[in-house]
């Protein structure tokens, strides 16, 4: 089960965002469940569960048995594994619409990293049991597993591109790039999703790295940076700088 801690925030009570149809409707916009069969579909949105997590809340540590795997409905979530000497090691920073936990079902049944959530979140919780069983008899969600992976994959090669042709300036650029609207045009108003430490380590950045690499951004692109508001001038000015040092163009469709 996923820790519950006393800073937990009982399931919002709106019988609209806790009936089936609302768990019809939040699975329907999962890539897992695309063009499944509808007994798989309906299967999991009977058994599947919504809670609301407050910031700081640990679903589960690495090496966890594993229960659940999770689809954030909003909100914020933080994947991570411990290093030896027992600093953080951010694997990814998930939001609305992505799913966590459910790799866990060719790990032995544990989950291969820790989940904090970092910003309050909404959660559907499906059980991983379930899971493991309808890969088996729905060759289509086993397909979908496997481009999720695939697309996880690709996004690990892309983060070591970033890490060996961009400089730190560049990384966060990326980054912010990525909070853009595809096709924003003229001054762009960007709020920062969490906060900057965890930015930081995102990115693979000590925090005093990430304060001068932003300060070097701003110089080189016109940002400006108020408190969590980031005033972009324009995608062009922005892209133009980051995207130099890397193999995709913007908008980059293969990462997040």
């Amino acid at each position: 089960m996923p820790t519950t801690h006393s800073n937990t925030i009982p399931t919002i009570p709106e019988a609209s965002s806790g009936s089936h149809d609302f768990f019809v409707q939040a699975l329907g916009r999962s890539g897992l469940f695309a063009n499944t069969q509808p007994s798989t579909f309906n299967r999991f949105a009977e058994q599947c569960q919504q809670r609301r997590y407050a910031k700081g809340t640990v679903l589960f540590l690495q090496e966890d048995e594993a229960d659940w795997c999770y689809l954030i409905i909003n909100g914020w979530v933080k994947l991570y594994r411990e290093t030896l000497d027992g600093d953080e090691a951010v694997v990814d920073a998930l939001t609305s619409g992505l799913m966590f936990g459910e790799t866990a079902i060719f790990e032995n049944g544990k989950y291969p990293y820790a989940a904090e959530v970092v910003e309050d979140a909404t959660l559907l919780l499906l059980p991983i049991r379930l899971l493991a069983e309808q890969v088996k008899q729905d060759n289509q969600l086993a397909f979908n597993m496997l481009k999720i992976m695939s697309r996880f994959q690709r996004q690990q090669d892309k983060e070591i591109e970033h890490r060996t042709l961009q400089n730190a300036p560049q990384r966060i650029g990326c980054f912010l790039l990525r909070l853009c609207r595809a096709g924003a045009e003229g001054e762009i108003r960007l709020h920062l999703p969490y906060d900057k430490t965890l930015i930081a380590s995102r990115l693979g950045m000590q925090p005093e790295t990430f304060s001068r690499a932003l300060g070097r951004l701003k110089n080189e692109t016109g940002i400006k940076v108020q408190g969590s508001t980031v005033i972009v001038p324009s995608i062009e000015s922005l892209s133009g700088y980051s995207c130099s040092a890397c193999t995709s163009s913007y908008p980059c469709q293969d990462l997040y």
